[in-house]
């Protein structure tokens, strides 16, 4: 059924007069009343009784009356709702993130911001490592995805990443332990012969890669006492004395009781890289706008002071 056609019918029952529906349409009354017949053969129904003197509504046309006004309703929500999720004023954002993303101040801002600016945007957070991020992104269960690895992850045909950061890793330690308690800075060699809390799969994947990698390329394999699969666990250990850990600058900011940060004596880089589909969801441009926005702001800013 035309819309149109019901734009029409509603007009004329609004007006009972043909002649200034059709003023008031634009349009001749010929074609209105062609329009009018169009759609009274299209329903198998009379809708008016027209006379030379006057119109009115047939029973039919009577009770078509309202529902008429209602598709027309609809119709327009429909449109409304299509041109608001165009411009990501609602609709769902799928974001993964590893365990450190939200401790980033582009990430944090940026989510901040973004619940502000588009507050009817459902959003849908996960915490995930790098394989799984790559599975909820590539299947299109989330937009985007910041997974930590030291290069580009290497992506299936159809997604494209960039990196959003790169930053220092750090050694945690607890405060009584001997590296902490040097003045010199701790370097990879001198963890040959200590026993190591790290990220276990799925969360590590990645950065811990290539920490094994500058392990082996000091000489050595490193001894892992125990493998943590949040942050909680990670730094608790350390406290407890387990043994250190490493951990990227941004996370430095946490304080924990009997932990103490250091930085290498060479610095051992890691990277926060965005992986995303090619056709971003508007939601999804959106956030990632917003994103790149806040990362231009913060380095524009002062940098960091160094641990």
């Amino acid at each position: 059924m035309d819309l149109r056609h019901l734009r029409y019918f509603l007009c004329v029952a609004e007006e009972m007069h043909f002649g200034r529906a059709a003023q008031r349409l634009g349009i001749s009354q010929p074609p209105l009343s062609q329009q009018i017949r169009a759609l009274e053969e299209e329903l198998g129904v009379r809708l008016f009784d027209r006379t030379s003197r006057r119109v009115r509504l047939t029973e039919a046309g009577r009770l078509f009356e309202p529902e008429a006004r209602q598709t027309l309703a609809q119709a327009e929500r429909a449109a409304q709702i299509a041109r608001m999720a165009q411009r990501a004023q609602i609709g769902r954002l799928g974001l993964a993130f590893t365990t450190s993303g939200p401790f980033v101040p582009t990430v944090a801002r940026a989510l901040y911001r973004f619940r502000q600016t588009h507050p009817h945007v459902e959003l849908i957070l996960r915490e995930q490592g790098r394989d799984e991020q790559l599975e909820s992104v590539g299947s299109r269960q989330l937009d985007l995805g910041i997974v930590r690895d030291y290069a580009a992850p290497v992506l299936p045909e159809g997604m494209v990443s960039q990196c959003l950061l790169k930053e220092e890793m750090v050694l945690a330690l607890r405060a009584d332990h001997p590296l902490a308690l040097r003045s010199a800075p701790p370097g990879i060699a001198d963890l040959r012969d200590e026993p190591l809390v790290l990220y276990g799969a799925p969360n590590g994947t990645g950065f811990t890669e290539h920490f094994l990698t500058l392990c082996a390329k000091a000489g050595f394999t490193p001894k892992v006492s125990h493998e943590a699969r949040s942050l909680a666990t990670l730094l608790g250990l350390v406290a407890a004395g387990f043994g250190p850990t490493v951990l990227a600058r941004s996370m430095a900011r946490l304080h924990v009781d009997n932990v103490i940060n250091r930085a290498f004596d060479v610095p051992v880089m890691s990277s926060l890289w965005l992986i995303h589909n090619r056709d971003l969801s508007p939601t999804g441009q959106a956030f990632l706008n917003t994103l790149l926005e806040e990362r231009q702001t913060i380095e524009a800013a002062p940098a960091l002071a160094p641990i």
